[in-house]
């Protein structure tokens, strides 16, 4: 598919590009209702785009690309991109532009129903496009942490592993394990679940009667790793009091289990991960200096689903044809997708995916849009809360909602508020809300428990807030 789609990107400076040079360009990652990777270089500083053949185009076959669509330069001040006068527009992060300057790249460009990634530099996207592997689809950016990866295997090197959850840190531990050549187990230990007291004991094992329910010799996990991989998700919460046992064995290659006195042979090699920055933990004490020299180097940040778009089309058109479901992404969805946070990244990304095409079907729909996925999809937190009513505003519209059903029903408003009818009419005076937007239209009597919310002005006003 990625031969394919790249076959219909022509451009005539589209020349291979040293790897030592950076250039920056523009990556087609859909395109014609499929998913791409077909890079296009500003080696020159300047491109355009359309479906008209010519010497000086880059062509995007896309019926919806006009023939002379965008120019893309660059310029002292940044990146300047102008629409040429095209029938459906040039929208640069979701926003129709005419012509504009960023001063740093933006994410995506869209023309047509044709998606572009902007890329710093374009060289690791003339190496190869998306592939599929055994634990799933790897693109250019993060092949070239996965080959870090791999040479730190090679050469018989401790591991950092660093970047946010869900990127694939424990893939490419994996990777690494698979890298050094051992026959081995892999074995891996999240840090933050052992229970306080004991990690020592599941660390380097325990042998029988060394502690009252010790019935039997038991291994730790440096025994389990033996001739394998040592494998320490979130390494910046383990326990202090093993920091410098740990780092005893790796010196010393060697592991003494709780109530033995001969020391045991081991070898393993030792894998790490955590989403901190150990450094900062190192200096606020909370990690030990010496540990961290000896497992900190060589380190390989995994990246973030937001700085490998070039993998989101394939990743929803996978998880959209799923079990056999005849499921496809609009352009919209992916240029919405691809302007979310994603905190939980690639993991939190399928789950809304899958979440959103469930809704296009009960829509009767094949195709999945934006309007699909839900509003809070791939925000961070902070920006969720900004969504979110603040409680003020929350309290407003309950005790509106409660009004217009009660027919401005002061008594009974406040009854099913859980309010006394006194603090009800203080909130309102103090808020300015008029009585009569509440008031029964018809008119009629009030009966003698129905007590109408005065408006302001009236005697109520002169109770204290």
């Amino acid at each position: 598919m990625v031969a394919d789609a790249q076959s219909t990107i022509r451009a005539r400076d589209a020349a291979h590009v040293p790897p030592e040079t950076a250039v920056p360009g523009v990556v087609v990652i859909f395109t014609r209702g499929q998913p791409a990777c077909a890079p296009i270089p500003l080696g020159g500083g300047a491109i355009e785009l359309g479906r008209a053949p010519a010497d000086d185009m880059v062509v995007v076959e896309d019926d919806q690309v006009s023939r002379r669509h965008a120019r893309i330069s660059l310029s002292g001040q940044g990146i300047e991109i102008a629409d040429l006068g095209s029938r459906n527009g040039t929208f640069v992060d979701g926003k129709q532009i005419e012509s504009r300057v960023f001063a740093s790249l933006p994410r995506v460009l869209r023309l047509g129903s044709t998606l572009l990634r902007f890329a710093a530099d374009i060289a690791p996207f003339q190496r190869g496009g998306v592939l599929q592997h055994e634990d799933g689809l790897v693109g250019p950016t993060l092949r070239e942490a996965r080959e870090k990866v791999a040479r730190a295997g090679m050469r018989g090197d401790t591991l950092l592993l660093t970047g946010p959850s869900g990127s694939g840190k424990e893939l490419a531990a994996r990777a690494f394990h698979a890298a050094t050549g051992q026959s081995g187990p892999f074995v891996a230990v999240n840090c933050a679940a052992i229970p306080e007291g004991l990690a020592e004991r599941l660390f380097f094992g325990a042998r029988r009667g060394a502690y009252s329910d010790a019935n039997a010799d038991a291994e730790g996990y440096a025994q389990a790793a033996h001739g394998g991989t040592l494998f320490l998700d979130e390494v910046a919460e383990l326990d202090a009091s093993v920091q410098p046992k740990l780092l005893r064995v790796l010196e010393t290659r060697e592991v003494i289990a709780l109530g033995d006195t001969r020391p045991r042979k081991v070898e393993f090699r030792l894998c790490a991960a955590t989403l901190r920055d150990l450094q900062a933990e190192v200096a606020a004490r909370r990690f030990r200096e010496d540990l961290y020299y000896r497992i900190g180097r060589p380190e390989v940040r995994i990246p973030a689903l937001t700085d490998r778009l070039e993998e989101l089309p394939w990743l929803v058109a996978a998880e959209l044809g799923r079990d056999g479901a005849r499921l496809a992404p609009s352009v919209g969805l992916l240029e919405s997708c691809a302007l979310r946070a994603w905190p939980g990244n690639v993991r939190e990304l399928l789950r809304e995916v899958r979440q959103a095409g469930l809704a296009a079907l009960e829509a009767g729909r094949t195709v999945v849009e934006a309007s699909d996925l839900a509003p809070s999809a791939g925000l961070d937190i902070t920006e969720v809360a900004k969504r979110t009513p603040a409680p003020v505003e929350m309290r407003r519209i309950a005790i509106e909602m409660a009004l217009r059903r009660e027919r401005g029903n002061v008594t009974r408003a406040a009854r099913s508020l859980g309010m006394h009818r006194n603090q009800l009419r203080r909130w309102l005076t103090r808020h300015g809300v008029e009585a009569a937007a509440f008031a029964d239209p018809r008119g009629g009597r009030a009966g003698k428990d129905d007590e109408r919310i005065p408006a302001p002005g009236d005697a109520d006003r002169r109770e204290p807030s």
